[in-house]
């Protein structure tokens, strides 16, 4: 089950970082599209999805909902501190937290702790990182083009592989 939500599970990690830390509760629902394309490794084939998504929280408790492009309910990803939940069609799972779901369904952890900093359009303050145009940087291994943030476009790509390219259109550019 767990492979088979493995872009849900990526966009849901990603997504989870978007918004500034805040309480749950009062913070506001964004919204936009996702679409992420994970190449092939050795553990896995090659995977692509597309996703409207509305968010409401932080990385450290919150909730993403991901539709299909007919509105259908692809996943809704709950989390707070020292519990995520995923639930797809094949019933719900949970994990000790979003680290411990990527590192399940991916193989390894994301860089939970930076995806906040770099959907803000900075880079994280716990690793070095390289500026490059425009205010893009590499940093973790993966690069961030903020060339287009000013419309609401974000794009990052892992450098090493397997190869992940997900690209944010958010409703509202911030």
């Amino acid at each position: 089950m767990i492979r088979r939500a493995l872009p849900l599970l990526v966009l849901a990690l990603l997504g989870a970082c978007t918004t500034p830390p805040r309480g749950h509760d009062d913070a506001p629902w964004v919204s936009g599209r996702l679409s992420l394309r994970a190449e092939a490794s050795p553990t896995q084939v090659a995977q692509s999805v597309s996703a409207a998504f509305e968010l409401q929280g932080d990385g450290h408790s919150g909730e993403l909902r991901l539709s299909s492009p007919l509105g259908t309910r692809l996943a809704t990803a709950r989390w707070a501190p020292g519990l995520a939940v995923l639930t797809t069609s094949d019933g719900e799972s949970h994990f000790r937290d979003l680290d411990e779901l990527s590192e399940r369904a991916l193989g390894e952890a994301l860089p939970l702790a930076a995806l906040a900093d770099w959907l803000a359009g900075r880079p994280w303050g716990g690793a070095a990182h390289a500026p490059g145009a425009n205010g893009s940087f590499e940093q973790l291994g993966w690069h961030i083009d903020l060339k287009r943030r000013a419309e609401g476009w974000i794009e990052l790509r892992r450098l090493a592989p397997p190869a992940v390219r997900m690209r944010v259109k958010l409703d509202e550019p911030a």
